[in-house]
């Protein structure tokens, strides 16, 4: 794992392949582990830097809330770390939504999107208490409980049913975060600002991923980004939950490729 300062926050990433930059934006609550069987589909030809957003894996989660503001710039400083100008990005979940503010500070560093289980618009008000008891809870009776509750809302019906190895790895990326890093990335994205406006400023090619089993961010998610963005197509995929890299990664990885491909 590589390593920099980004503001109050040291901040790891690793690298894998060479060519063209395809950023990977994991989801909460794991680590850029997720992205990894299906960044296999990419680096023979693109070299793909696999972030661990603050307060997840490796990286320090920093002082206060962890908001997407310091999400975005934590991720230009991997890009100016790696020497990376230009690229292509793709996040799932919080990746998504740290994707948003990246293409609103820094747009000019974006060659092409991938939102992926993700979804446009703010926490509704009882969504966002959701959140923020969460934090509370975590921080006064330990991480156990709210993990394990996230483990079915996070994989699909078949990855449970089907693959305990995968709901094994998922429970161990989980277990990294500790119980302030839990409360205070729950925190930021309870503070993220609705990114429906923002949809219409992307001109970049964008590809949106939902997974069909996914109940957190639905299909309807993607329906709704697709009609506000000008240059977008919108792919489900099939037997996958909200962590669908994780759980279809040679779909998820052969998606992601076949867009980087067009976009080179």
């Amino acid at each position: 794992m590589n390593r920099l300062r980004s503001g109050d926050a040291q901040i790891a990433y690793a690298v894998a392949g060479a060519g063209p930059p395809v950023v990977l934006l994991h989801a909460f609550p794991a680590h850029h582990a997720l992205w990894l069987p299906a960044a296999r589909a990419l680096t023979a030809r693109y070299r793909a830097i696999l972030p661990d957003l603050r307060g997840h894996g490796e990286s320090a989660i920093g002082e206060g809330p962890a908001t997407m503001e310091k999400h975005a710039l934590d991720v230009a400083c991997v890009l100016d770390d790696a020497g990376v100008g230009r690229a292509l990005f793709a996040g799932v979940s919080i990746g998504g939504y740290v994707l948003f503010e990246f293409w609103r500070r820094f747009r000019e560093r974006v060659a092409g999107l991938a939102i992926v289980d993700s979804r446009a618009q703010a926490d509704t008000p009882e969504g966002r208490a959701n959140r923020l008891k969460a934090a509370a809870d975590v921080m006064e009776h330990g991480p156990e409980e709210f993990l394990q509750a996230q483990i079915p809302k996070l994989l699909g019906r078949t990855t449970m049913e089907t693959r305990p190895d995968l709901v094994e790895g998922a429970r161990q990326m989980m277990q990294k975060m500790s119980p302030q890093a839990i409360a205070q990335v729950q925190q930021g994205m309870a503070e993220r600002p609705d990114s429906i406006p923002t949809l219409k400023t992307i001109h970049v090619p964008t590809l949106i991923l939902i997974g069909e089993e996914d109940t957190l961010t639905t299909t309807a998610d993607g329906d709704l980004m697709r009609q506000h963005l000008p240059n977008c197509e919108l792919k489900v995929i099939s037997r996958a939950g909200h962590y669908s890299p994780w759980e279809q990664p040679e779909e998820v990885g052969r998606l992601i490729r076949q867009f980087a491909d067009r976009l080179a």
